[in-house]
């Protein structure tokens, strides 16, 4: 390649750099410790040390608190990593947003720099100012050695976030089946609830992740466990129009006729909002289509308000049916 069209090409990408490791691209040139950061982000181990000899400050931040360590755990440049530590980095510090270099690790999947740093003693228990910690981090991502690596380093599989949502409400939402055996056995409790009330069954059954709900429902979790609006994983599906997932939950014997507090059931829910392919399923499965709800509707009534032409027509004849 021609090397004046190179030394274009490269010029942004080094602005870019100089720019996340907390420099102006105006200034005559970097000081030392924006020269750390950027030779920890770029995993440029030498010349990170020679800037630490000529006295650089190892735990020097950016604008946004973020160390020369924690673009190094980012980078996944464990030979940096252990340089940093050697050198006395503070393996706790923490960015403007609570992040640590522990969490930074737990978001990239980076087994070997987490082992390090618990070794040099990160606080597992640290949370980012959403209260995510490391563990929550990992079983979001599915990591499933990290999640068994900070377990065994005492991390709570209790904690929940500023929404109040644990390590296993957080897997089950992304559907990471593999992490939520590992949760339960490090004491996870599997009826915890969220600050809607939900569980991490019904998070699974809102996000359409019938794996989780599978995996839950065997480890021993309500499947007709409701949420603070009295929703049920089946409600919660059908709203949304999890086809697999409904059909899933009524095999594993969800009640397809549990109404929620304003009366509403599935059945009802499949007509509010228009997925009537799931009608059929739910009658099939014994919903009952002259229950009614708080306002006196039956689904038939909620389909014609509606003007949900398919739904009016698959509930005409059974509603003409109904004693």
């Amino acid at each position: 390649m021609d090397p004046i069209r190179t030394s274009r090409l490269r010029a942004p990408l080094l602005a870019s750099a100089l720019l996340l490791a907390g420099s102006s691209v105006c200034a005559a040139e970097p000081d030392l410790e924006t020269e750390l950061r950027l030779n920890a982000m770029i995993g440029d181990t030498e010349t990170a040390a020679g800037l630490l000899d000529q006295g650089a400050h190892v735990d020097a931040p950016n604008q946004f608190g973020k160390t020369a360590l924690m673009f190094a755990v980012e980078g996944d440049d464990l030979e940096t990593v252990a340089l940093l530590l050697s050198r006395g980095a503070d393996v706790n510090a923490r960015t403007v947003a609570g992040c640590t270099a522990l969490t930074f690790a737990a978001e990239a999947g980076h087994i070997g720099i987490s082992a390090l740093l618990l070794e040099r003693g990160a606080h597992v228990h640290d949370r980012t100012r959403s209260g995510w910690d490391a563990l929550m981090i990992a079983s979001r991502h599915g990591i499933t050695d990290m999640v068994e690596q900070l377990l065994f380093k005492g991390a709570d599989p209790k904690a929940a976030d500023r929404e109040g949502r644990t390590a296993l409400m957080q897997a089950a939402s992304k559907g990471e089946t593999g992490v939520l055996p590992l949760l339960i056995e490090g004491g996870a409790d599997l009826e915890a609830r969220d600050k809607q009330g939900a569980t991490a069954l019904l998070i699974a059954a809102d996000q359409g992740q019938a794996g989780a709900v599978e995996t839950l429902a065997g480890l021993g979790a309500q499947l007709d466990a409701v949420d603070a609006l009295g929703s049920t994983a089946l409600i919660l599906a059908v709203g949304h129009g999890h086809v697999a997932m409904v059909e899933r939950l009524l095999a594993m014997g969800a009640d397809p006729n549990r109404q929620d507090r304003e009366g509403t059931t599935a059945l009802m829910e499949a007509v509010a909002t228009d997925h009537a392919e799931l009608i059929d399923r739910l009658i099939a499965a014994g919903a009952r289509t002259d229950l009614k709800d708080d306002a006196d509707r039956t689904a038939a009534d909620i389909a014609v308000q509606l003007g949900h032409r398919q739904a009016i027509a698959r509930l005409a004849p059974k509603a003409s049916k109904t004693p």
